[in-house]
């Protein structure tokens, strides 16, 4: 449990960190909805991108929807502490934040397609919250698989700061860096709301589109960041 009084919209320090485990989360190796492998190895020519845009459970359903996802599963990168449980990761002790792991097929969809989802689906400008969501697991964040697609992430941003200040809002604070392991969150998280339909979606976004703009050429073959790691 976290200490009395602790700020969980503040990152742990090292001696805070809960210690966790090292066995990863048993989840279900079908998709509850497409139908496809939830975890690796996925086919070669797939792209995979790690986002957090708050509650976990309504990001991962725009994106199983979206055309040419392959398929999604939903947990928690960014922290310090190997694989959580969701009760950990609510402690504020962990570090981490709620994400999604898209893997997307490059010839049907881009990467330009699949940030698009993420900028304008959420509000990148909140810091440690979304909404009535408030603590470090609710942050925003874009965890790149390579170089390539931390350039078009960070150029995306570039379009849409500009767009949410002429707005009104503040500075963008979503975090855009190398992906971290991706621990798999509970079976019970995941396509959670394909499970549940009337479950809780705090999903929603500024009302602003993200400027067009090509953000990056196709490159089949891009590594599956940390998701290896978090399924053996």
């Amino acid at each position: 449990m976290a200490p009395f009084g602790r700020d969980k919209t503040r990152m742990p320090t090292t001696e805070e960190l809960l210690p966790g485990r090292s066995r990863a989360m048993p989840v279900a190796a079908t998709h509850a909805v497409l139908g496809t492998p939830t975890q690796p190895p996925f086919p070669s020519q797939m792209q995979t991108l790690i986002v957090g845009m708050g509650c976990f459970w309504g990001a991962e359903r725009l994106f199983w929807q979206a055309e040419g996802v392959y398929t999604t599963a939903v947990g928690y990168a960014g922290g310090g502490t190997p694989n959580p449980t969701y009760e950990e990761v609510c402690s504020g002790r962990t570090g981490h934040t709620e994400v999604v792991l898209v893997v997307f097929d490059p010839a049907a969809t881009d990467l330009d397609a699949m940030l698009r989802i993420f900028w304008e689906n959420h509000d990148p400008t909140q810091g440690m919250r979304q909404g009535n969501d408030v603590g470090t697991q609710y942050r925003s964040a874009v965890y790149v698989a390579d170089d390539s697609q931390r350039q078009a992430a960070e150029r995306s941003q570039e379009r849409y700061g500009p767009v949410l200040a002429a707005a009104g809002h503040g500075r963008i604070t979503t975090e855009i860096a190398p992906a971290p392991p991706f621990y798999y969150a509970e079976d019970y998280h995941q396509q959670y709301l394909a499970k549940n339909p009337w479950g809780y979606c705090g999903i929603g976004g500024t009302g602003l589109a993200l400027p067009e703009g090509q953000e990056a050429q196709h490159c089949p073959g891009t590594p599956i960041a940390g998701a290896e790691a978090a399924a053996r």
